[in-house]
């Protein structure tokens, strides 16, 4: 099994399950979470969550997997993280992460980062990751840059609901 459970000092990095179809809806569904998430309308009910969870949990080998950030001192569901477009070819990966904003600023999604950047490089043999970011996203830019990301000249479209929001292409090399 390439997709495994981790831990931080903090967290425990669940494997998303069906189990976790109320919390999905809850994160998918927040304003704080969709502010910059160009590609699907906000969630309306569990039959949404449980196809974002079915595409995270078809049987491996998979080109994608997300992961339940659990805190450790009770239990809270906090948030998600995790990788989409796996080319095991060319060894690059795309991530990404979002939080429940009461947990902003507290140091938890940089845990998680850390944890999973390692499980791509040491075990999933990439090279590479890349990270869609909206440029008003500043936190998101901000977390990126932390963790060594460098934005490059190229840039992705996204076209939702009539209009065109252009992303920034980041990416590290592992």
């Amino acid at each position: 099994m390439n997709f495994k459970e981790l831990e931080t000092e903090r967290l425990n990095l669940k494997n998303i399950s069906t189990e976790d179809s109320a919390f999905i809806l809850s994160e998918f569904s927040d304003d704080d979470i969709n502010e910059y998430l160009f590609d699907e309308e906000p969630m309306t009910d569990l039959q949404e969550a449980m196809g974002l969870i079915e595409f995270y949990t078809v049987p491996e080998p998979r080109e994608q997997h997300r992961w339940i950030l659990v805190r450790k001192s009770d239990g809270q569901k906090i948030g998600t993280c995790g990788f989409h477009c796996w080319n095991r070819d060319k060894h690059v990966i795309e991530m990404g992460y979002d939080m429940k904003k009461a947990y902003w600023g507290n140091g938890y999604m940089q845990e998680a980062i850390k944890a999973i950047l390692a499980l791509a490089k040491d075990e999933l043999e990439v090279h590479e990751v890349i990270l869609h970011i909206y440029p008003e996203n500043k936190k998101s830019v901000a977390l990126a840059t932390k963790f060594g990301f460098v934005k490059s000249d190229e840039t992705i479209d996204y076209d939702f609901r009539g209009k065109t929001y252009v992303h920034s292409i980041y990416t590290r090399i592992l």
